[in-house]
């Protein structure tokens, strides 16, 4: 608590009346002082060990807290000018399910696009007249775009905001559906991979929201649930990819038939595409106007337009805690991608003609896998157990791989589907786990930030296990192949162990009494006399 100098607060036995000088008295009874016109001290600004203060800044309470001793390293210490209008007032608005509902489910959109081609590797390997591998190159065109565009799309989305990069991302999303109309005979395959790499591009403005929309809206109770509800879509997608492809488009000989079924599938995702973009232009908002959070309007209270990129990588690589979840959440995520990309090959080999039902393990696994998630985010929510939680998850992950491993091979596809789904539960239901414990370990960095570090660590691990494994199963067989991922997912099972839970956002949230969450609209009395009444205009939905 930083608190006015003494000959501040009298002068000729008078309180000061200085109107530059604005006292906010806090339930505990001390007073917070902003002593500059462009500067409201919140009262959970303090010397807490989750923020940095510059050396230059003394922590005792007879400091004077003028902006330009508030400078950090990073420069994270300024205030922001796009920061809601009170950030003393703690809310959260109504409009919040509708924005991470609207994300949710064009974030499904996309990642259908992702996997429709894998899910049935063979039909379009006939089509277009093109190797296996040049179908898993669909797949991972994915991966690969977003590895170079992570900065640039991070800087956009603290320069232009949520609604921007929401914007973008859905309208790439909608183009790329329509390109891929082009692409209905044999000798088009360029077309589809154009149309592909423009959804890919799409998924770049996506995979890193889920955190920064869950941060932005969310109380302190429900950014965990609201993270999973973000992931969730991007599951749903996935699952749905593997189911209707095998349904839409059959295992026919005749092309023209199947340029016919391939185009049904074509128009749809345009048009699901198109309404969803449509949505987002109406109704997707750039943040409520009152933070949700104690967290969040500290946040917002030291965040700057001029920091520094290179700076905040610099701090977030050396957090050791986050570097090893960096590690081992792109070890996970990076074995789902392979799997889901040629789970059609490795059932097709144990079970020719079953193309149906291979979209139908990959859909047992994703379901079971959201189901994981949305049960993990309560969970968090109502424990705060991140170390723990995510430990026991992971090594359930490895003991879920090993038995489908062993099980594929056995003949029986009922066996298959349950050890499937028990190994999805595990390695999908760990995903927005792991994008929420990063947000606790690099707060009060840029969660966009965070979040795209995790995915750019997937997407390596994606590519270089898709490739490795691919190579195996066509030399080698199915087991090898499954064997190899289970190696690197004991690896990362140990190295979350060495993890410490250093939990920044949760200390920040608890440096003092949060305030009661209230819905937009509700209104407020303040009985204590002491209070400075705060007064809340209704915000409309």
């Amino acid at each position: 608590m930083v608190n006015e100098d003494p000959n501040q607060q009298e002068q000729n036995g008078t309180p000061a009346q200085d109107p530059a000088l604005r006292v906010d008295h806090s339930a505990s009874g001390h007073q917070s002082v902003s002593t500059h016109p462009s500067v409201s001290m919140h009262p959970s600004v303090s010397a807490h060990p989750s923020v940095s203060i510059h050396p230059a800044v003394s922590a005792r309470p007879s400091s004077s807290a003028h902006p330009s001793m508030l400078a950090q390293s990073g420069g994270l210490a300024r205030p922001s000018s796009s920061c809601p209008e009170d950030l003393s007032v703690i809310k959260v608005s109504k409009r919040r399910w509708v924005v991470v509902l609207l994300f949710s489910c064009y974030s499904m959109c996309n990642a259908f696009q992702w996997i429709q081609y894998g899910s049935i590797n063979n039909i379009f390997m006939h089509f277009y007249g093109v190797s296996a591998f040049a179908i898993d190159w669909l797949s991972m065109c994915y991966m690969l775009t977003y590895i170079p565009l992570l900065l640039p799309v991070a800087w956009l989305l603290e320069k232009f905001g949520l609604r921007t990069i929401a914007l973008t991302g859905s309208a790439l999303n909608c183009l790329g559906a329509w390109v891929k109309l082009g692409s209905l005979k044999p000798h088009l395959f360029p077309v589809t991979v154009l149309g592909q790499i423009i959804c890919s591009v799409a998924q770049v403005f996506i995979l890193g929201m889920p955190s920064r929309i869950a941060s932005v809206w969310f109380g302190a109770n429900e950014v965990s649930t609201a993270c999973s509800i973000a992931v969730f879509g991007n599951q749903l997608g996935i699952a749905i990819g593997f189911l209707v492809p095998p349904v839409l488009v059959p295992n026919i000989e005749d092309q023209d038939k199947l340029a016919y079924h391939i185009s049904i599938m074509f128009y749809i995702i345009g048009g699901v595409a198109t309404l969803l973009f449509i949505l987002v232009i109406i109704v997707f908002k750039e943040k409520p106007k009152h933070p949700p959070s104690r967290a969040q309007s500290l946040s917002y209270a030291l965040a700057s337009p001029d920091a520094s990129y290179l700076s905040s990588i610099v701090r977030l690589f050396r957090n050791l805690n986050f570097v090893l979840l960096v590690i081992t959440y792109g070890l996970n995520a990076g074995a789902f991608y392979a799997l889901s990309t040629l789970l059609n090959r490795m059932v097709i080999l144990h079970y020719p003609g079953e193309e149906v039902n291979a979209g139908r393990i990959g859909l047992t696994i994703v379901i079971a896998g959201m189901l994981g998630a949305v049960i993990s985010g309560i969970w968090l929510d109502r424990s705060k157990t991140y170390k723990e939680t995510t430990l026991v998850v992971y090594i359930m992950t490895v003991v879920g791989m090993v038995v489908y491993t062993l099980t594929l091979n056995l003949g029986h596809l009922w066996v298959v589907f349950i050890t499937a789904g028990t190994m999805g539960f595990f390695m999908t239901g760990y995903l927005p786990l792991g994008f929420e414990f990063a947000v606790e370990l690099t707060y009060p960095e840029s969660e966009g930030m965070s979040s795209g570090l995790l995915n750019v660590s997937a997407q390596v691990f994606g590519i270089i296990f898709t490739i490795s494994q691919g190579q195996i199963i066509d030399n080698y067989g199915t087991m090898p192949g499954n064997i190899f991922l289970c190696v690197f997912l004991t690896l990362g099972a140990v190295l979350t162990a060495f993890i410490r839970a250093d939990l920044r956002r949760q200390k920040a949230n608890r440096e003092t009494p949060e305030n009661k969450l209230q819905e937009e609209g509700e209104e407020e009395e303040e009985s204590n006399a002491n209070k400075v009444p705060t007064i809340v205009s209704e915000e409309h939905f």
